[in-house]
């Protein structure tokens, strides 16, 4: 007996399940691609859990921020964690908290200019890989320990 396409009972093909396997988006590629070997270094190096800001653009381009602690406070105020020296940023602007497991969340905490993520004002919103801050002159890039975005570096 030979098996034809037709025959559904002898049928060739199989589904495999890949669900677990998440290729990054074309947006957290190309801002892979963008990063020089330095900035993929230390972000290949984070612990797990931990998370990073990198400044892509602003008066601070270049600067990496760890995020491996419960609150981080973003301000121009000397005394912020993330310290953002310029007149677009209010004193104390926004928190990114760290909770449980591997959840980061913004928070703007009453800001003048207003906390963006991923280009739309927002009072509240969890982060994930590329997700992008803008926090008044200052665009953020946010990173996280993931098997994803290490396969890419």
């Amino acid at each position: 007996m030979s098996v034809t396409a037709e025959d559904p009972k002898h049928d060739l093909t199989s589904t495999i399940n890949l669900s677990s396997l998440k290729a990054l988006s074309p947006h957290v590629s190309a801002i892979m691609d963008s990063l020089s070997e330095e900035e993929r270094s230390v972000l290949a190096k984070l612990p797990p859990g931990s998370a990073m800001l990198l400044v892509v653009s602003g008066p601070a381009r270049g600067s990496r921020f760890l995020l491996n602690i419960g609150s981080t406070r973003i301000g121009r105020s000397p005394e912020a964690d993330i310290f953002l020296d310029d007149v677009t940023v209010s004193r104390s602007h926004a928190v990114v908290e760290h909770s449980v497991g591997s959840n980061y969340l913004v928070k703007d905490v009453g800001s003048l200019n207003g906390t963006y993520v991923d280009g739309v004002v927002t009072n509240e919103k969890v982060l994930s890989n590329g997700s992008e801050l803008h926090i008044g002159k200052y665009k953020l890039v946010f990173f996280i320990n993931d098997k994803n975005l290490f396969a890419k570096l």
